[in-house]
């Protein structure tokens, strides 16, 4: 494959077989982002757990401090008072019976599905709709909740939901790369910290097996594994 005369620059200028530091990292892909829209900074690390046992499939959300530079588009499906908690608490959409229909119409423009535990019997009819776009509502990722307010308040500040996927990589967005260095960089550490204290009791070997942050146009780079160490 041709390699185009931006990434021919780019390889230059970064080693893909080393091994770096966090913040190195984060200002070589800050350096190095020549694109005409703002780039997101992205996080991979394979895990050394197998998805297909229940115990091992690594699930739940994290509070970014800085967010991650994206608006996020909240559905509260609730009724009566806890639906009017949910907008004053910054929802962008709230009730019951009018969104249930609209969503079996096809309606879907939200990121972020929020639900009190009385109307899941509902929702959940609609799993073959919302599963496959991840917006089925789940307590694990603490969508699904009475104290929805704080919910709504928490996934607008910056709290992102993580899953491992099937080859065993856990991936996400941890910002933009128009932040400051020292934001992006406690995003990660973050975010790192959180994956570490999900590791499953059942896990042998290695736990963590590679770290990559990468941004939307840019290349991989390879974080140490002894600054990965310094983060338990």
């Amino acid at each position: 494959m041709k390699l185009s005369k931006r990434i021919k620059e780019i390889r230059k200028k970064i080693d893909l077989k080393k091994e770096y530091k966090l913040e190195e990292a984060i200002n070589l892909l800050k350096e190095n982002s020549k694109v005409k829209f703002v780039e997101s900074l992205d996080i991979a690390m394979r895990l050394g757990v197998d998805p297909r046992h229940a115990d091992q499939n690594i699930r739940g959300t994290v509070s970014l401090p800085h967010g991650t530079g994206k608006t996020v588009k909240v559905l509260a499906i609730a009724k009566g008072a806890k639906a009017e908690e949910a907008l004053k608490a910054g929802a962008d959409y709230a009730g019951f019976e009018e969104y249930i229909e609209k969503i079996k119409e096809g309606w879907s423009d939200i990121d972020v599905i929020v639900a009190t535990p009385d109307v899941m019997s509902e929702l959940g009819k609609l799993g073959k709709i919302l599963g496959p776009k991840g917006l089925m509502p789940n307590p694990k990722s603490g969508t699904v909740t009475n104290d929805i307010a704080t919910a709504v308040k928490e996934i607008k500040a910056g709290k992102i939901e993580f899953r491992v996927d099937k080859t065993g990589i856990v991936h996400a967005k941890i910002g933009n790369l128009s932040f400051e260095t020292d934001k992006l960089l406690e995003n990660a550490k973050t975010f790192i910290q959180t994956i570490l204290k999900a590791k499953p009791s059942s896990a042998k070997g290695q736990y963590v097996k590679s770290v990559y942050l990468s941004s939307t146009m840019g290349p991989g780079l390879k974080i140490s594994r002894e600054e990965i160490e310094n983060l338990k």
